[in-house]
């Protein structure tokens, strides 16, 4: 996780120094967005303080930004104080999302935000 975290951070990096990346295959591949696309823009207007913009741009970002930002610290805490809080967290949310009644009301939303990217032409 804190690998990803740094790719992450080195991604926002790159893009915020105006760098012309693209790398979303779905997009690529079909012309359409796909449900994360617009997620680095979200983020980058998070850290501008631009909330709403980030909201408007893809709400996943805020998500994304979440996870960025305190599982490197939460995996920290749990290197300093020997324990797995993080994983056994982690753990217990993959069996739980797996579960129909969380799994197909996040696959809805995800849907739901996908049609929501294809009309705002992203």
């Amino acid at each position: 996780m804190i690998i990803a975290c740094i790719a992450g951070y080195i991604w926002l990096y790159l893009v915020s120094m105006n760098k012309p990346l693209e790398v979303c295959l779905i997009k690529y591949v079909t012309n359409l967005p796909c449900p994360f696309c617009g997620s680095t823009r979200s983020i980058l207007s998070l850290i501008k303080g631009n909330f709403i913009e980030a909201l408007g741009i893809n709400p996943i970002g805020f998500l994304i930004a979440i996870i960025m930002f305190l599982s490197p610290f939460w995996i920290i805490a749990d290197i300093i104080t020997k324990r797995n809080t993080f994983f056994n967290f982690y753990h217990k949310l993959k069996i739980h999302l797996k579960k129909p009644q969380f799994a197909i009301p996040l696959v809805l939303l995800l849907i739901i935000n996908w049609i929501w990217n294809i009309t705002k032409g992203l």
